[in-house]
Formats: structure tokens, C-alpha cells, sequence
């Protein structure tokens, strides 16, 4: 009876001394001496800590106290995912959705953050992210309501990327009935614990009116809470509603502030809206060339408008020397994209034969996409240079209209 009585105590023992050496590795880590949090760790791992297996893998994974090393990191997630460790198993599900330290598989992580979600509370980030396997259909069947069954356990333990997540099935009505008013309820919980992405969502509710009444300080409210974390789409947001003076006052300068935030980001709507304020000297002074600098920088990500706004330039030779070779290429660009108004340009050049050879068919097909669709004013362009072509020449144009395609 003694005897059991001395194991117990030596085990109790053994156990608090563990505990006092991970608390002492854990001070070490927090205070950034990361070479001793590692001298107290790996002996602990050694012993099969299944903690501190996990936290040894952590510091393999970011190269702290220790060479960076994946497969290392997997290793000690391993050993500890194997004893029933959450986190270790969380931990071991994300490095096979990377392919870090073993070969990518979706099947895999699955597997492994499976073991944690099924452990509850401890398990809410693996939650989440079995959640985002079902709605993405990797390495399990694409299945929207399996989706949101993994997202509500997570998100009803105040898990934030989880509330946020289910939020938009909500909004979208996949995989639960659409409920806009739901969607802004679990927006709304993960909007208050910062989640730059659900602010931003939540401001656009109210700037829609979507399961809340249309509130334009509201919408700015959320959005600037988004912009000041750096969120782009929120400071492009938050710029708009400063041009229209919607939810605050009037202010081009103001607006002009937000957009250059996102527009250095990279940001092309942003980009594009910097070029129009500098063109127009709007809430900045006017300046074709800083114009031009703007629009190019959206132009060459795709953007149609500023892809337009470009071409605008060189056929009025502002900001860049006059060119309407290279106004037509822009234009072109755009239309091809089906923006209507490049259409127009790009059909004026033609019948006008700037920038390439004057051709009534290619202006009139590109005069016929947009007023096919309703746009009165330039059916007009249409209509006049009809007067000029033959039968044969407005039937081509229009077989050629009816067979284009955007690009």
C-alpha cells in the first residue's frame, strides 16, 4: 500500500515540475528568448509531452530558437496529434492543406482536423476549417449545409472567422434558407471582435438595407473600423461615401485620403478613382500626368474604366503626348471587355479613322453592341453613319455585332 501510495507522489510530482517547466518555456517564448523556451521544451517533448510536442512543432514552423524546418514541425505535430492533442491535430490538418513538411492532401487534412472538431470546445478553429473543406469540396464532397453545420458548432463558441463564415451562407442561402437578417446577426458578432471582413460585410448590410435599415453613418461606421485595419475594399468604400457625401459630409479630400490607401495596396478601383480626382482636380490639385500615372497602374491590372479614362488621355494628349494609335489600343482593351462606353470610343475611331484605318463596319458593330442594349445615345452613332454604308456593309456589321463575344 505504501508503495502505491510513493508512485502516486512521484508522479504528482513529476507532473507539477512538468507543468512549472512548460509555464517557464511558455514566459520564455512570450518574452522572445526563444533558444531557452527550446532547451526547456525538448526534453519535456522527448518524454512525450504531448503540449509541448505541439509547441516544439510550432517553433520548427516559424524558426524560432530553432532552423525553420516543416518536416520537423510535422514530426513533433505528429507525435503529439497521435496522443489526441487538439491543437497538434489542428496544427497537422493545416500543414497538409499547405503541402508543408508532407505532399498536399486535401483527404488528409480532412482526416486530421476531423479528430479535433469531433473534440468540441478545444476543436473550434478545426471546425471552421472543416467547414471550409465541405463549402470548397476539397478532400471531402462540395456539401453547403455540412458547411454550415461545422461553421455554427465553431461560430456558437465565439469563434470569429466561423460567425463571419456563417454570416455569408446566410446572406448567399446556401446550405440554410437566405436570411439576410441572420447574415447581419452573426456579422454583427464577428464585426464586434474586430474581423475586418465581417465590418466590412456588416457595413454593406446597412448600406443596402439588407436585414437592417438602410443607414449610411452605419455603413460608414463599420467601414471605417475596416479601413483602419487596412482593409482596401473598406477604405474604397469609405472614399465613396466621402465623394457623395453619404453617411458623413461631402469631402473630395477626404475622399481622396481613403482611395490612396487602397490605391498603394494595389487596389485598381481605388487606382482608377485617384486618376478621375487628379483629372478633374478634385479634392487635390489638378494634374493630367499624376492622371495618367494612376490609370495606367489600374489599366494594366484590367480595370475597364480606367483602361478607358487611358485612352481618353492620349486621344486628348493630356498628361501623355497626343497619340490615337495608342488611345485606340486602350479603348480597345476595354471593349473587348464589353464596357459600353470604351465601345463608343473605340467606334467613333473607326468611323472616324483615328488611330487606324477608317472602317464603317468595325464602327458600326462596335456603335451596335451598346445601343442593342438600350443606350439611346449612341444608337444615335449608329444611326447617322448608317447613312453612309450600303445594305451590304450595315448587315455585315450587324451579323459581326451578333457574333462577338467579350473577351
Amino acid at each position: 500500500m505504501n508503495k502505491i501510495i510513493l508512485a502516486f507522489l512521484l508522479a504528482l510530482s513529476t507532473s507539477i515540475a512538468n507543468a512549472d517547466q512548460l509555464d517557464e518555456a511558455n514566459a520564455a517564448y512570450m518574452r522572445g528568448d526563444y533558444s531557452e523556451a527550446e532547451h526547456l521544451l525538448r526534453p519535456l517533448a522527448e518524454q512525450g509531452i504531448a503540449i509541448a510536442q505541439n509547441n516544439l512543432g510550432v517553433m520548427y514552423g516559424k524558426g524560432k530558437g530553432v532552423p525553420q524546418d516543416d518536416a520537423e514541425a510535422v514530426r513533433w505535430y505528429r507525435m503529439a496529434a497521435e496522443q489526441g492533442f487538439t491543437k497538434a491535430q489542428s496544427n497537422l490538418g493545416g500543414m497538409y492543406a499547405q503541402g508543408k513538411g508532407v505532399l498536399q492532401n486535401n483527404a488528409e487534412a480532412v482526416r486530421w482536423w476531423r479528430m479535433a472538431a469531433e473534440q468540441g470546445d478545444d476543436g473550434a478553429g478545426a471546425q471552421n476549417n472543416l467547414g471550409l473543406m465541405y463549402f470548397h469540396g476539397k478532400g471531402v464532397p462540395q456539401d453547403d449545409a455540412e458547411a454550415v453545420r461545422w461553421y455554427r458548432m465553431a461560430a456558437e463558441q465565439g469563434f470569429t472567422e466561423a460567425q463571419k463564415n456563417l454570416g455569408f451562407m446566410y446572406f448567399k442561402g446556401k446550405g440554410v434558407l437566405q436570411d439576410d437578417a441572420e447574415g447581419v446577426r452573426w456579422y454583427r458578432m464577428a464585426a464586434e471582435h474586430g474581423d475586418a471582413q465581417a465590418q466590412l460585410n456588416l457595413g454593406s448590410m446597412y448600406d443596402h438595407g439588407k436585414g437592417v435599415p438602410e443607414d449610411d453613418a452605419e455603413a460608414v461606421r463599420w467601414w471605417r473600423m475596416a479601413a483602419e485595419q487596412g482593409f482596401t475594399e473598406a477604405q474604397l468604400n469609405l472614399g465613396y461615401m466621402y465623394l457623395h457625401g453619404k453617411g458623413v459630409p461631402q469631402d473630395n479630400a477626404e475622399a481622396v485620403r481613403w482611395w490612396r490607401m487602397a490605391a498603394e495596396h494595389g487596389n485598381a478601383q481605388a487606382q482608377n478613382g485617384l486618376g478621375f480626382m487628379y483629372a478633374q482636380g478634385k479634392g487635390v490639385p489638378q494634374d493630367d500626368a499624376e492622371a495618367v500615372r494612376w490609370y495606367r497602374m489600374a489599366a494594366e491590372q484590367g480595370f475597364t474604366e480606367a483602361q478607358t479614362g487611358l485612352g481618353v488621355m492620349y486621344a486628348q494628349g493630356k498628361g501623355v503626348p497626343q497619340d490615337d494609335a495608342e488611345a485606340v489600343r486602350w479603348y480597345r482593351m476595354a471593349a473587348e471587355q464589353g464596357l459600353t462606353e470604351a465601345q463608343k470610343n473605340l467606334g467613333v475611331m473607326y468611323a472616324q479613322g483615328k488611330g487606324v484605318p477608317q472602317d464603317y463596319v468595325e464602327a458600326y458593330k462596335w456603335f451596335d453592341l451598346p445601343a442593342t442594349k438600350g443606350d439611346a445615345y449612341v444608337a444615335k452613332f449608329r444611326e447617322f453613319l448608317a447613312e453612309s454604308m450600303t445594305p451590304a456593309e450595315i448587315a455585315e456589321a450587324q451579323k459581326q455585332a451578333r457574333e462577338w463575344r467579350p473577351k
